[in-house]
């Protein structure tokens, strides 16, 4: 979730709230407009359609309203089936009204921890090797993520990573189930981070799209595979309208210039108040 999107919901009251979603879904509904925050829904239409597919079912953990900068409306519009998580009382009477339409999808409001994502998968008869995963809880994503390709093979992935945190720094915040995202930077986990499950696992890495990372199966991949440093390179340091999309992010940018060590230094004290709360190496 972005800075400026956490700042709209701090504002506006729920009632308020939901008419505007519910305004936009209307918009969506009559011009077949796109939902996703940076254009990501084509992004996953490209490499869905570069993959041979098993099966039209997509999991999205941490899923809104279903449609605010949604990922994945488009695919449960076109008949896909799956599972939508969120946790969030006022998102979820949400996504369960626009939901309605999509009986196909379940509909899940928990908080999403390592402990639980097996097994609510498999109470859904998720399949295996379901097609795709979106995943944006703002927080320990990493072990969430962990325990999930323990149990399953998604072909594709799109993971929101901290696009603060250039490689080789490898960040994550640390499992705590009180864990809740206060809109600052302190978020998710690095792309250095998120790669050590690329080779536990055997994914590749096809692109990273400013802050969401697409990551596919090996067996899968028919074109050369990025390295973090290259897919960070082309994705996001050298975007040349990344100060204008994230312009919450200008207090972070010596990041980008700093050694491993002087990094590493500095996340320590930018992060001082979660003292204990993440890893950093």
């Amino acid at each position: 979730m972005s800075l400026l999107r956490q700042a709209v919901k701090s504002i506006l009251p729920p009632g308020l709230l939901v008419l505007l979603v519910l305004s936009k879904y209307r918009f969506n509904r009559k011009w077949k407009s796109a939902s996703s925050f940076l254009d990501e829904e084509n992004i996953i239409n490209k490499y869905l359609d570069y993959l041979q597919l098993k099966n039209n079912y997509c999991v999205d953990i941490a899923a809104s309203d279903g449609i605010s900068s949604s990922n994945t409306y488009s695919l449960f519009k076109s008949g896909w089936d799956g599972i939508a998580v969120e946790l969030d009382s006022t998102k979820f009477a949400m996504l369960a009204i626009i939901y309605r339409r999509f009986p196909n999808v379940n509909l899940i409001k928990t908080k999403i921890i390592p402990d639980n994502i097996s097994s609510i998968l498999k109470s859904c008869m998720c399949p295996k090797d379901f097609s795709l995963l979106n995943l944006d809880i703002d927080g320990y994503d990493f072990f969430v993520l962990d325990k999930l390709l323990n149990d399953f093979r998604p072909s594709l992935i799109c993971v929101e990573i901290n696009e603060n945190i250039p490689p080789p720094i490898q960040f994550t915040v640390k499992y705590d189930i009180n864990h809740m995202w206060s809109g600052d930077h302190f978020h998710g986990q690095s792309l250095s981070k998120c790669y050590e499950l690329c080779k536990k696992y055997n994914y590749e890495i096809l692109e990273l799209h400013y802050n969401n990372l697409f990551i596919i199966a090996q067996e899968l991949n028919k074109s050369e595979p990025l390295s973090p440093e290259r897919a960070y390179d082309i994705g996001y340091r050298n975007r040349v309208d990344r100060k204008v999309k994230f312009p919450w992010n200008s207090d972070m940018e010596d990041l980008l210039t700093m050694t491993r060590e002087d990094a590493i230094r500095f996340l320590y004290k930018k992060f001082d108040k979660y003292n204990g709360k993440f890893i950093v190496e």
